[in-house]
């Protein structure tokens, strides 16, 4: 009966984790033979089993040690439990059976490979041995529940539970950062720190885009045309608090998106996939869920630049091209309008006003103008300023970008 007292039981229950040893760790403590104790701390610590033979000043031990309870988890680690029912009196037990459930604050998982057949007859000294293992994918307090119910010779109901709780950790801090290029490009930078106890060994991070964006990961570096080399080494060791960075850029795919169509509000560009192993070869993956990029707000009109050269000798013309955006919901009649500034190093080439056409909501058009450097050193564009007749709004674009004037019997590019 549910009531029966654990003593009044028939049946045992034991449960173990099942976990990687560790090291054991010796805390030597040595002084010369000119000091006070001399020798006697040395002869102390030679029966010690922590202490290496002839390396008495090394911290870590030639053994491994078993875990002594339950012990912490990590997020994406896998938890394996043994399980052993065992039969302490000298009766037989019939019908005997052993169920094991997973208890967590948001539901109540029943762990695969649990026994969950029926045991006709469990003879005395005889018992029940299983093994049931769960990948973690829950932070926060878990409970395992080992319920284990049968009929004694007399046919009395017996039923018992043992609980079981462990915590669950965060093994890795995830702090994403976007960085928007002035074309639709999206540099992802994902920094991740170890805040395990213990250095781990991360064997992969990938990012796995969504069907909107392609990724393309920036890792790795050239060492010839056929071989790449991770930045990180051949071992990617990363010790306790430390922090990485990864950097990814994804562009949009111009099937979904094309070359006229607005990127707007908040897009999911995929997520991350990591896989790492502890320094005994425990096994640990996490996958971050979809992450959110809010692109950015470019107002009824978006202007970029689609060529420009870095460097340009002095007095020499130049062509830059333009992409106009007509990001608003209606419309627009555009007029081109250029300003030359007499303290600027550049000065537009053409003829100011000129006519655009009218622009479609959410449809570009390429614009070619044309700059000549006089006066040399870095330079900034300016005076570039688009005219919306309907609604008479002036929309002006300064400081777009920057190109390095050179004079032209200077070779090295350096200012004279």
């Amino acid at each position: 009966m549910e009531g029966s007292r654990e003593r009044e039981q028939l049946l045992a229950l034991k449960v173990m984790r099942l976990t990687k040893p560790s090291l054991m760790l010796g805390h030597n403590v040595i002084c010369d033979s000119y000091d006070l104790p001399k020798d006697a701390f040395n002869t102390v610590q030679l029966p010690d089993l922590a202490t290496v033979q002839g390396e008495q000043k090394l911290g870590l031990s030639e053994l491994l040690t078993l875990p002594q309870n339950f012990g912490n988890i990590f997020l994406g680690e896998t938890f394996a439990s043994y399980i052993s029912v065992h039969n302490d009196s000298n009766q037989v037990c019939r019908d005997v059976h052993v169920k094991a459930d997973l208890q967590t604050s948001l539901q109540r998982l029943p762990l695969s490979g649990a026994t969950t057949d029926v045991v006709q007859e469990l003879n005395p000294d005889c018992s029940i041995d299983d093994v049931i293992q769960h990948e973690v994918k829950e932070l926060g307090t878990h409970i395992l529940v080992c319920a284990v119910s049968y009929l004694t010779m007399s046919g009395e109901k017996m039923y018992f539970r043992k609980f079981f709780k462990f915590q669950v950790l965060k093994p890795l801090d995830l702090k994403p950062k976007f960085y928007n290029a002035e074309s639709d490009e999206v540099y992802l930078e994902a920094q991740i720190q170890n805040l395990t106890p213990m250095p781990i060994f991360l064997e992969k991070v990938s990012m796995e885009p969504s069907l909107e964006y392609t990724a393309t990961e920036l890792n790795t570096h050239t060492i010839n045309e056929d071989k790449d080399r991770y930045v990180f080494g051949k071992i990617n060791m990363l010790n306790p608090m430390d922090t990485r960075q990864y950097l990814y850029c994804l562009v949009p795919k111009p099937e979904l998106y094309g070359e006229s169509k607005v990127i707007k509000g908040v897009t999911n560009i995929g997520k991350l996939d990591i896989v790492w192993k502890t320094s005994m070869a425990e096994k640990g993956r996490l996958q971050t869920s979809p992450l959110q990029r809010v692109a950015p707000g470019y107002g009824d009109v978006r202007l970029a630049i689609e060529y420009m050269p870095d460097a340009i000798a002095l007095e020499k013309p130049f062509n830059v091209t333009y992409k106009v955006t007509n990001c608003s919901e209606r419309t627009m009649d555009l007029t081109l309008a250029l300003e030359n500034s007499p303290s600027s190093g550049l000065m537009w080439c053409g003829i100011s006003g000129r006519q655009l056409g009218k622009i479609s909501a959410n449809e570009s058009r390429k614009i070619n103008l044309s700059l000549i450097g006089i006066v040399p050193g870095l330079q900034t564009v300016s005076g570039l300023k688009l005219i919306d007749t309907f609604l008479k709004r002036t929309y002006e674009h300064d400081d777009m970008a920057q190109i390095f004037i050179f004079s032209a019997n200077n070779k090295n590019g350096s200012v004279n």
